[in-house]
């Protein structure tokens, strides 16, 4: 199959033209692959700059490997876990004990770092703009943006209370209820402890949990939670209003750390995609269930 360039392009971009019913995954595989010729000549690079006239041919898996084997594997500096990866969004799995992002402090491994680094790897000139964070203490499923426009969407979905994010916490006890609400005012001192006051307070803001427990034998329970706002540690107060902090969050009151963390993850996340403004929902394995 062969197509010849009408315009000035980059590789992926005219393949995608030419076969719309491609998803832009399966056009970046058949790089890799070393199925892409062009003028002759195999290219991996998805931005490889394509002018007019140029002539592309797409190979056969057979064919494209007596030509030469596809290029190996860039070696990862970095421990990403990947759950999505298109031209708008990275979706990356946070491990607990690492920073969202850099404090004041300046630290160099944080899980944007990272991203940034990941990008970077295909195009110097990419980059990932935070769109939400998690607590360091808390893992779980993070979107990251790779336009500035696309992080301005999303960030007004976050805004507007549009984006449906399900978390699940295994904590001590088991509440007096099976399910409910938790609707707290809370306020971060300037060594960013959290406090629960009054509505009236200078600086509070409200933090409104749903929590449902999905499994117990009341030494411990595992509970689900969906959130309508997104307050620094939110849940871990919420939890501890109930009586029942979260299993290792010492500093709200837990007495025990069975897993050597805090068992909090963020486990499902849904959105309007920025590019397609299609509902997208990503899920992540309970690492404490």
């Amino acid at each position: 199959m062969k197509f010849k360039a009408e315009k000035e392009t980059t590789l992926l971009d005219m393949l995608a033209e030419c076969m719309p019913e491609t998803s832009r995954s399966k056009l970046r595989k058949m790089l890799t692959e070393g199925r892409i010729q062009v003028d002759g000549t195999i290219q991996h690079k998805a931005k490889f700059p394509i002018s007019k006239g140029m002539e592309l041919e797409l190979l056969s898996r057979v064919k494209a490997h007596e030509i030469t084997p596809p290029p190996a594997a860039k070696q990862k500096k970095s421990n990403l876990n990947i759950l999505w990866e298109d031209d708008a969004i990275l979706v990356v799995e946070k491990p607990a004990g690492l920073l969202s992002i850099a404090t004041d402090k300046l630290e160099i491994d944080t899980l944007h770092a990272r991203c940034v680094e990941h990008v970077k790897q295909e195009d110097e000139k990419k980059w990932c703009f935070i769109v939400h964070r998690l607590d360091r203490d808390t893992s779980g499923i993070m979107v990251f943006a790779l336009h500035q426009r696309h992080k301005e969407y999303l960030q007004s979905q976050f805004a507007e209370r549009a984006v449906h994010r399900t978390y699940h916490a295994l904590i001590e006890g088991r509440p007096k209820e099976m399910q409910g609400t938790s609707r707290q005012w809370l306020v971060e001192d300037k060594n960013l402890f959290v406090k629960r006051v009054k509505s009236s307070f200078h600086g509070a803001k409200e933090a409104i949990t749903h929590w449902e427990v999905a499994d117990t034998d009341n030494h411990t329970s595992l509970v689900q939670i969906s959130i309508e706002t997104g307050r620094r540690h939110q849940i871990r107060m919420a939890m501890r209003s109930l009586g029942c902090p979260v299993v290792g969050d010492e500093l709200h009151g837990a007495e025990s750390n069975s897993f050597n963390r805090v068992c909090l993850h963020a486990s499902a996340l849904e959105f309007l995609h920025p590019e397609t403004d299609d509902p997208v929902r990503f899920e992540s394995k309970i690492p404490f269930a």
